[in-house]
């Protein structure tokens, strides 16, 4: 195994879907760690930590969103949770655990390996870059001033927050509890029409008519950066 592959944790207590994992994975450029258990993947993953982790959500021994808080408690590795368990309460569970994203089974590889890479990038990105650039949009953190195609878009301070938080994690799906706290603060936790109503004038400003979409909707859970 090339040591210059990242060491992506899978854990899952199906050997087929295992098997499929450290296919997909090793096709990527990847080295996949499997681990069929909570206390296996717990293990493998503060003995040699590896780079990120796919969680299944249901495992033979405990709860893979439990599995997700410890890993969080004292790791930035990237958590995605892939599981059959598609309700929106599971998923939320899993993001406010500190995953940071929810693939629901049956999944297609394209779009995991995707998600991935995505949440790579952020945690290997500068946490001090002075400016995100994605397809035309142009948001300078110092300034606070968003360009598309080279024209100035003018957001009121909550919209340029709002944008900002979902940048700074392009890539992440970010529950509406999360974004309500950082943008507004605690008091407004659980006002999801403020920040439904937020979104929406906010992708007005910055979304082309008949173009890219920067801001994806899961419905039910929250709003991600698409970078």
């Amino acid at each position: 195994m090339s040591p210059d592959r990242r060491r992506i944790l899978v854990c899952d207590d199906e050997p087929q879907i295992l098997r499929a994992l450290k296919v997909i994975l090793r096709e990527a450029g990847f080295e996949a760690v499997p681990a069929e258990t909570a206390e296996e993947a717990l293990d493998r993953a503060a003995v040699h930590p590896p780079d990120a982790a796919i969680l299944d959500l249901v495992l033979p021994d405990g709860d893979g969103v439990e599995v997700c808080r410890q890993i969080r408690g004292w790791s930035q590795m990237p958590i995605i949770v892939l599981s059959a368990v598609g309700e929106e309460e599971a998923k939320v569970r899993a993001l406010e655990a500190g995953a940071d994203d929810y693939v629901t089974k049956p999944f297609g590889a394209r779009e995991l390996v995707a998600r991935l890479e995505a949440a790579l990038r952020r945690v290997g990105g500068r946490v001090d870059e002075p400016r995100i650039t994605a397809e035309g949009l142009e948001i300078d953190l110092a300034a606070h001033t968003v360009t598309r195609d080279g024209a100035e878009v003018h957001l009121t301070p909550i919209e340029f927050r709002l944008l900002e938080a979902l940048a700074r994690n392009r890539g992440r799906l970010m529950t509406h509890r999360a974004l309500l706290v950082e943008v507004w603060g605690p008091e407004y936790a659980d006002d999801v029409t403020v920040l439904r109503g937020h979104v929406a004038n906010l992708r007005r400003k910055i979304e082309p008519a008949d173009g890219h979409r920067y801001v994806r909707t899961d419905p039910g859970v929250g709003y991600r950066f698409a970078a």
